[in-house]
């Protein structure tokens, strides 16, 4: 007869699980990413002509902010199966819900050819993709943590947080070699097609590496002794409020951080500022890699001195920032490489601990929908009208207003993250 222990399946290889958890996230971030590259370069004229360029701009990023909503309600989808059936087959069907709805944008019809359908194509689509985000990040990062020893929390906590650098990275050179090789007639008919469709590669060998993982050692402690719940979302309402709360107040200045930096800017400097997607791309391309440097850094600072200090720190460095904003920005092409790879530095600092750091409160029977709901739930606050609010509010009163909208994300930031310092964890006393 076989013994207990040789009847359990093997144990994830550490490379299988990080590989598994970066690979899955570089893939959502990438459709995330490319997308919103295109609400500023490409929907515009493409799905919503017919208007002035600011009002098509404004318009485009109204449909970049369904995902932020749709993320929320794909927490709850696939937080429920991933807290009752499993964290692997759960991401596997995250990964398909996402793949699908980037490479359908890639062929979706432009105004010009079925009129207003197109517009509510790209939203439905749009929808699709924020579903598959709202269950790929959780699941990822849980994959990461409950798989990591003790005192590693956060630095295998990184590993998913690195798709984010990565992904952009993948979808902004995209953006430049296609600007490099292509007209822009070729590039605004056909050649914006392109990444949307590639992204179907990466899905093969994401959803390749995705089956070959096993359950994770906590999630399935919890299988074993029946401590799985029923409504997992239910639970987390019931028990568990002030987690949740504290946790989407504390992911806030990460998400607005991000998408000034990353949509906003774009979107001002190549209208407002006089930019070409030329000048501009290869400028944020190296903010980013400064993004992705900061963020294993901050995962270790956060592992020796601890994940909540880590973050208050880096919060109060982004409301600083934030006051420095105009005179970046504005302060010609030095002061926009400046803010830059600043922006992208401090980005890392608070993206790469706050994935441990949201799914910590939570006990491991709800933990896959509570870090879900609130880095989601984060996202809706942070990030849907990001690129809409700090655009008007450059128009109408200029970028100081932008750096202000910093720093009250970052003042609720840290408020949030005093408070998440008072959340016992699972274990304590």
């Amino acid at each position: 007869m076989l013994s207990e222990d040789q009847n359990l399946p093997p144990a994830n290889s550490k490379g299988r699980v990080l590989f598994a958890s970066l690979i899955g996230t570089t893939i959502e971030f990438y459709d995330f990413y490319i997308y919103a590259t295109a609400a500023v370069l490409v929907f515009p004229a493409l799905f919503f002509p017919g208007s002035d360029p600011m009002t098509a701009m404004l318009a485009s990023f109204a449909t970049f902010s369904i995902a932020f909503f749709a993320r929320p309600v794909g927490a709850v989808v696939f937080g429920h199966f991933g807290d009752r059936v499993g964290r692997k087959a759960t991401l596997v069907a995250a990964l398909m819900t996402m793949g699908v709805s980037t490479i359908l944008i890639g062929v979706l019809p432009v105004y010009n050819q079925v009129g207003v359908l197109a517009p509510m194509l790209l939203a439905l689509c749009r929808f699709g993709q924020g579903l598959g985000l709202g269950g790929e990040w959780g699941g990822a990062v849980l994959l990461a943590t409950e798989n990591a020893p003790p005192g590693k929390k956060a630095w295998y906590g990184m590993f998913p947080q690195l798709g984010a650098p990565i992904g952009f990275i993948l979808s902004t050179a995209s953006f430049i070699v296609l600007g490099q090789v292509l007209s822009d007639s070729a590039f605004m008919a056909w050649g914006w097609r392109i990444p949307f469709i590639a992204s179907a590669l990466l899905v093969i060998v994401g959803l390749w590496v995705r089956l070959k993982i096993t359950e994770t050692p906590e999630f399935q402690k919890t299988i074993d002794s029946q401590e799985r719940v029923k409504a997992p979302v239910i639970t987390l309402f019931a028990n568990h409020k002030w987690a949740l709360l504290t946790g989407t107040l504390a992911g806030m200045a990460t998400f607005v951080l991000f998408y000034l930096m990353t949509v906003f800017a774009l979107g001002w400097g190549t209208t407002s500022m006089g930019y070409s997607r030329e000048q501009f791309l290869p400028i944020q391309l190296l903010g980013v890699c400064f993004f992705g440097l900061s963020i294993p850094l901050a995962a270790l600072a956060a592992d020796r001195w601890g994940q909540g200090r880590t973050l208050l720190v880096t919060s109060v460095a982004i409301g600083l920032f934030g006051l420095a904003l105009p005179m970046l920005f504005g302060g010609g092409l030095g002061g926009i490489v400046a803010f830059f790879i600043i922006g992208f530095a401090l980005m890392g600092c608070t993206y790469g601990p706050i994935g441990a750091a949201l799914a910590r409160p939570f006990p491991t029977a709800v933990r896959y929908t509570g870090a879900s709901m609130t880095f989601n739930l984060a996202g809706i606050l942070g990030a849907s009208l990001a690129p809409f609010a700090a655009t008007w509010l450059a128009s109408k009163y200029g970028l100081p207003a932008v750096g202000l909208y910093l720093v009250a994300a970052s003042i609720l930031t840290i408020v949030a993250l005093i408070g998440m310092g008072r959340i016992k964890t699972e274990g304590e006393a």
